[in-house]
C-alpha cells in the first residue's frame, strides 16, 4: 500500500502580548508544538510567533493555543492607511499611560526610599507616612505584575512577572505585619540602612524600601527596554515607511492620483523631482538621477533614461520620469526586501535556541531557591526579616528578560542596518555561516563584471581622425546592428561629445562573423573583426586588447584603418577592493565561470585570483563546492544566474547579486541588493560583529545571575538593589545591540582601479 503522503505544511505569523522574558517565549513554543505536527519561533523582541503547520490546522487554533498559555494572541492583518494611524495613536496612548504610571510610581516611591535610606531625616510617625505612600505602589503601580502572574497561576506557569509579584507582596506583606503586630508602628521608631542587609534590628525592620522599588525599577527598566527595542527596529519600519500611498497615474483620460493598490502592471505614472518612486518600473519618458540609497544602500545617484529599470521606493532628483510599472505589490524589489528582513528577524541563532532552553525551567527553579533559602535561614535560627531579605532578593534578582532579548535585540539591529548597507539575510544561521566561511566562490559574469558590454579603449591614427569623429561614424554604421558589439558601440558613440545625434547611414550591409558596412556622410565606413596588417599605433591596440580579453573592432574608412575600438565585459570598479578586502579577512576567492579560459584568467589576474575554473557548466560548478567542502573548507557561492542556482544551493552559504535572476535569488542564502561584490565584505564584517555582540548579551545575562543569585541566597544583596540591577541588565543588553545600528565597515571604502578589464566576446 503506498504510503499516505504527507500534509503540506504552510507558515502563519502569530501577534503575541503580554511576553515579559525568555520563560514566557519558550513557553509559548512549547504550547504551540502540543499540536500535531506545528512548530513555532517566538520573538520577544517583536512580539511575533513564525509557526509552521499543517494546512489542515486552522490559524485560529494558533490563536487558541496561544491564549490558552495565557498571553494575548491575534493574526495580523493588513492596514489601510486609516487603520495604521489608529493603531499608532493606540502605541501612543499606551506608552503615555506606562509614562504617567512611571511618574506616579516615583513621586510616591522617592520620598519612601528618602526617608528608609537617610535615618536622620526620619521624623516622628515616619514609618506610617512610608505605608501611605508605599500602599498604591505595592498595589496600583505593581498591578500589571500581579494580574500576568494570576493569569499565569490559572494555567500552571510561572514567568519574571511571578517573580516581581511575589518579591513585591512578601515586601509589603512584612512590612504591614511588622507595623500592625510587631513593634515597627511605634512612635519614635529609627530604622537604620546599608548597602548590605542587616537583621540586627530584629522584626521592627521595614522593607517598603523594597516595595516600592522593585515597581519602580522594573517598570522604568521596561520602558526603556520597549523604547531600545523600538530602535532596533527602525530599520524595518524605515522600509516599510518607502512605500507610497499614492501614485499619479497618466493614461488616456489624462493624469488622476490613485492608491497604490489601484496601480496595475503596464500602467504609466508620473515621478516629479522630489518624489518617490511607487513601484518597481521602467522608464518610458525622461531622464534623470535618482537615488536608491534607502533600497540599496548605494550612496551615489544612478542616472537613468528611457529603457532604465526603477526601484519602488527611490527618490527621483532631478526631472519629471514617465514610467510604466512592471511590478506591483507583493512582487515589488522593497516588498522583497522587507520580506526578506522581517523573516530574518523571526529566526534564532543556536545560542538563543539554548538560552530559552535554559529560560523555560529559571523561573521554577529560582522560586525553588528562595523557598530553600527562607527554609535554611529560618532552619537555621535567622531573624524572620534576615529571611525574607534574602528570599525577596533572590525573587527580585533573577532576571530571565536579559536572556530573552541577548538575540533578537541584535539581529533585529544587524539585519535593519544590513538592509540600508544593501545586505539581505535570510536569518541568523546566515550570520553564523557567514562567520566562518573561508572560501567563496565567485561567478564572473554579472558578479565580478557588469554582465554587459561596454567599450574599454578607443585608439586612433595620430593625425587621423579624432576619437569622437571615429566613434560618431562606427556608431552611425552599428545602429543597425542588433549584435551585443554593436549595441555597445553605439550607446558609447551616443555618450561621446559629438555635437547632434548619429547620422543616418545608407547601404548597410552586416557580414556574420565580421561585421558590418555602410555610407556615412559620403564615406564608407565598415565596423569589424580586424585582418591583415595594420598600423603600429593600432597593432599595439590589438595586441593589448587580446592580453585584456577584451574584443577588438576595427573602423575602416574608405577602406583604410583608422581607429580600433577594445570592447568587453568590464570588471565592477568595486571587484578589485573586493577581493583584496576579502583575502585580508582570511578568505580564499576562486573563480569560477562558464566562459572561456582566455577571458577567465584575463579577470583573475586583474583581481589577483590565483584559482580560476573556466567552461564551467552548472554541474561543474556544484561538483567544485562538493570538492572544496570535501577537504574542509566553508563555501560560500557568489553568482547572479539560473547558471549558479545548483552551486548556490550546494554551498555551505548562497549569496546572489541583487540584480540576478529570481532562480538565483530563491537559492541563496544571502542577497546583495546593491549590485556590489563589495557588499560582500560588508557582509562578513557585519556577521563577525552580530555574533560578537550576541555572544557579549548572552555572557552578560548568563554571568548577571550567575554573580548576583548567590550574593542574594547569602543575604548581601540588598532588595532594592536587587531591582536595579535586574532592569539595569535588561537595558544594557538592549543598548549593546543598538551599537549595531550606527555600524560602519572597519576599513573605509577607497577608490578602486578602473575597470578596465574584462571578459572577451565572441567575434561576429
Amino acid at each position: 500500500m503506498a504510503a499516505e503522503p504527507m500534509a503540506s505544511l504552510v507558515v502563519t505569523d502569530v501577534t503575541v502580548g503580554g511576553m515579559t522574558c525568555a520563560a514566557c517565549v519558550r513557553r509559548v513554543e512549547k504550547k504551540l508544538a502540543k499540536l500535531e505536527g506545528v512548530t513555532a519561533t517566538v520573538n520577544l523582541a517583536t512580539g511575533l510567533a513564525r509557526v509552521s503547520h499543517p494546512a489542515d490546522v486552522a490559524p485560529e487554533d494558533l490563536v487558541t493555543a496561544v491564549e490558552q498559555a495565557g498571553y494575548q494572541a491575534a493574526l495580523p492583518v493588513r492596514e489601510d492607511e486609516e487603520a495604521a494611524e489608529a493603531a499608532d495613536e493606540t502605541g501612543t496612548d499606551e506608552v503615555r499611560r506606562e509614562r504617567e504610571r512611571i511618574v506616579v510610581t516615583a513621586l510616591l516611591a522617592v520620598p519612601v526610599l528618602v526617608l528608609s535610606m537617610v535615618p536622620a531625616l526620619q521624623f516622628r510617625n515616619w514609618q506610617w507616612l512610608c505605608f501611605v505612600l508605599a500602599a498604591p505602589v505595592a498595589v496600583w503601580s505593581a498591578w500589571p505584575f500581579h494580574i500576568r502572574a494570576l493569569r499565569g497561576l490559572r494555567h500552571s506557569t510561572a514567568t519574571m512577572d511571578t517573580l516581581v509579584s511575589l518579591g513585591v507582596a512578601a515586601s509589603f506583606s512584612w512590612s504591614v505585619y511588622a507595623l500592625f503586630l510587631g513593634g515597627a508602628g511605634e512612635p519614635g521608631m529609627r530604622m537604620s540602612f546599608s548597602l548590605v542587609p542587616s537583621a540586627s534590628e530584629g522584626m521592627a525592620h521595614l522593607y517598603l524600601e523594597a516595595a516600592v522599588s522593585v515597581p519602580l525599577f522594573v517598570l522604568t527598566g521596561r520602558f526603556l527596554e520597549a523604547r531600545a527595542r523600538r530602535g532596533t527596529g527602525a530599520a524595518l519600519r524605515s522600509l516599510a515607511e518607502l512605500a507610497a500611498k499614492k501614485v499619479s497615474v497618466r493614461d488616456g483620460h489624462g493624469e488622476r492620483s490613485v492608491p497604490i493598490e489601484q496601480l496595475r502592471v503596464g500602467q504609466v505614472f508620473v515621478v516629479r523631482p522630489g518624489e518617490r518612486v511607487a513601484t518597481d518600473g521602467r522608464v518610458v519618458e525622461g531622464s534623470s538621477a535618482v537615488d536608491l540609497s534607502l533600497v540599496t544602500g548605494e550612496s551615489e545617484p544612478v542616472e537613468v533614461a528611457p529603457g532604465s529599470a526603477l526601484v519602488g521606493g527611490a527618490v527621483n532628483a532631478g526631472g519629471l520620469l514617465l514610467v510604466e510599472a512592471t511590478a506591483v505589490g507583493a512582487d515589488t524589489q522593497l516588498a522583497r526586501i522587507t520580506r526578506l528582513v522581517t523573516e530574518a528577524q523571526a529566526g534564532k541563532a543556536r545560542a538563543q535556541r539554548l538560552a530559552d532552553a535554559v529560560a523555560g525551567v529559571f523561573v521554577p527553579v529560582v522560586l525553588a531557591i528562595a523557598v530553600t533559602v527562607l527554609g535554611f535561614w529560618l532552619g537555621a535560627g535567622a531573624d524572620p526579616q534576615a529571611a525574607l531579605t534574602a528570599c525577596v532578593a533572590v525573587l527580585v534578582v533573577a532576571c530571565p528578560c536579559a536572556l530573552g532579548l541577548a538575540t533578537p535585540t541584535a539581529l533585529m539591529a544587524a539585519t535593519g542596518r544590513g538592509a540600508q548597507l544593501g545586505v539581505l539575510v535570510s536569518g541568523p544561521q546566515t550570520l553564523e555561516a557567514l562567520q566562518h566561511v573561508d572560501t567563496v566562490v565567485l561567478d564572473k559574469t554579472g558578479t565580478l563584471t557588469t554582465g554587459h558590454m561596454t567599450v574599454a579603449k578607443v585608439t586612433v591614427l595620430p593625425g587621423e581622425l579624432g576619437q569622437d569623429a571615429a566613434m560618431r561614424l562606427a556608431g552611425a554604421v552599428e545602429q543597425g546592428s542588433e549584435h551585443p558589439i554593436g549595441r555597445a558601440v553605439t550607446a558609447y558613440a551616443g555618450r561621446t561629445q559629438a555635437p547632434g545625434p548619429l547620422p543616418d547611414v545608407t547601404d548597410f550591409a552586416a557580414v556574420p562573423g565580421h561585421g558590418v558596412s555602410g555610407r556615412v556622410d559620403g564615406l564608407t565606413v565598415e565596423v569589424g573583426a580586424p585582418d591583415g596588417k595594420l598600423p603600429r599605433a593600432l597593432a599595439k591596440a590589438l595586441a593589448e586588447a587580446e592580453e585584456a580579453a577584451h574584443t577588438p573592432v576595427l573602423v575602416r574608412v574608405d577602406g583604410r584603418a583608422k581607429a580600433l575600438i577594445a570592447v568587453g565585459d568590464l570588471v565592477r570598479p568595486g571587484s578589485y577592493r573586493a577581493v583584496e578586502r576579502l583575502r585580508r579577512l582570511g578568505v580564499r576567492p576562486v573563480l569560477a565561470t562558464g566562459d572561456r579560459t582566455a577571458p577567465a584568467r584575463a579577470v583573475a589576474a586583474a583581481l589577483n585570483i590565483d584559482e580560476v575554473r573556466a567552461r564551467c557548466t552548472p554541474e561543474d560548478k556544484a561538483a567544485l563546492v562538493r570538492q572544496l567542502k570535501e577537504e574542509g573548507a566553508r563555501v560560500a557561492v557568489v553568482g547572479d544566474g539560473v547558471n549558479d542556482a545548483a552551486a548556490l544551493a550546494e554551498a555551505d552559504l548562497g549569496i546572489a547579486m541583487g540584480s540576478g535572476t529570481d532562480v538565483a535569488i530563491g537559492a541563496a542564502d544571502l542577497t546583495l541588493a546593491r549590485g556590489d561584490i563589495e557588499a560582500l565584505v560588508d557582509a562578513v564584517l557585519l556577521a563577525r560583529r552580530t555574533l560578537g555582540t550576541i555572544r557579549a548579551n548572552l555572557v552578560w545575562a548568563f554571568g548577571y545571575n550567575v554573580v548576583t543569585v548567590p550574593l542574594a541566597m547569602v543575604g548581601l544583596l540588598d532588595p532594592m538593589f536587587a531591582a536595579a540591577a535586574m532592569s539595569v541588565s535588561s537595558v544594557l543588553v538592549v543598548a549593546n545591540s543598538l551599537r549595531l545600528r550606527t555600524w560602519q565597515p572597519s576599513a573605509a571604502r577607497g577608490r578602486s582601479r578602473p575597470g578596465t578589464r574584462g571578459a572577451k566576446a565572441g567575434a561576429r
